[in-house]
């Protein structure tokens, strides 16, 4: 299997630059340790992550510059400081994955110069999951008008490139769960999902995904995001299941969920497996090549 492990990783700066200020943000700061040994054991050899704060309008972007070099100060908390990062990255692997995505009937393109600012949320699954860069990564952005057959496609554009790499490859989105954040100032120590409803929502993800079931949670993303404010409509697990198999055969596991300024944010590995827990069975067709916007965002 040329895709080992996948992540569905959180993206706030507060797990980068302040997590001693609440003790969740701490638990899920910790927890990375336990998901930074499932890769080291993985045996992978990238990581390529989806950051669905890297938002991108024409098209898709992959990140090729080599070794991204610059600071970060986070377009909501900038009071929390700067990010610095020197990161690695797989610039052949970016350019194999943009002539993909261009075979696949989309519209892309690589980015490579000095200070193109690297989005909050790559820069925390960078920092926490692969730090001292033990391991280059590759970075994919995020279309905010991209539907789900656009984002399946993408996707599978990527599988694509991992397949011809010949690597084994570990895969990470970087996202919010539910995204409704507090607007105004709030005790760091009284931190706690923006709704029950929120939290319900979140938890039964969750659920799902530690049971293995990655396709049934890429079906009910429109739900989620309906019900749950989910970050960019949750084509994050549109994308994840994709690029790792559009299947339930996988296990999961959960290393922390806590709220982070009112969103949830959560760090949950999963394995690819050979059984299926075949508790629901969808028909929507899955799309090989993009054949234009069919207008799913506005239904």
């Amino acid at each position: 299997m040329s895709v080992v492990l996948g992540f569905v990783a959180p993206s706030r700066p507060q797990l980068l630059l302040a997590a001693e200020r609440n003790e969740g943000w701490q638990r899920l700061h910790d927890s990375f340790a336990d998901a930074r040994q499932q890769l080291a054991d993985s045996g992978a050899e990238q990581l390529l992550i989806y950051s669905t704060q890297w938002h991108s309008i024409i098209g898709h972007q992959m990140q090729a510059d080599p070794n991204p070099r610059w600071s970060k100060v986070d377009d909501d908390f900038h009071d929390l400081g700067t990010i610095n990062y020197d990161l690695k990255v797989d610039a052949e692997f970016a350019e194999r994955y943009c002539e993909a995505a261009k075979k696949r009937g989309l519209a892309a393109r690589t980015v490579n110069y000095h200070g193109f600012p690297v989005d909050t949320g790559s820069l925390v699954v960078a920092q926490l999951l692969n730090p001292d860069n033990r391991i280059p990564i590759g970075i994919v952005s995020c279309n905010v008008y991209a539907d789900r057959g656009e984002t399946l496609v993408l996707g599978k554009a990527a599988r694509d490139a991992i397949d011809a790499s010949g690597k084994k490859v570990a895969v990470a989105v970087s996202t919010s769960l539910s995204n409704r954040m507090y607007t105004k100032a709030i005790d760091p120590k009284s931190d706690k999902i923006y709704s029950q409803k929120d939290d319900e929502w979140n938890r039964k993800l969750l659920e799902l995904l530690e049971e293995g079931r990655l396709e049934d949670v890429s079906q009910l993303a429109r739900q989620f995001a309906t019900e749950a404010h989910g970050e960019q409509r949750m084509k994050a697990m549109w994308w994840l299941a994709a690029v790792m198999g559009e299947t339930n055969n996988y296990s999961g596991k959960l290393f922390g969920y806590e709220a982070v300024y009112g969103t949830g944010q959560a760090l949950l590995s999963l394995c690819p497996q050979r059984s299926s827990s075949q508790l629901f069975e969808y028909d929507e067709d899955s799309s090989e090549m993009y054949q234009g916007d069919r207008n799913i965002l506005s239904k």
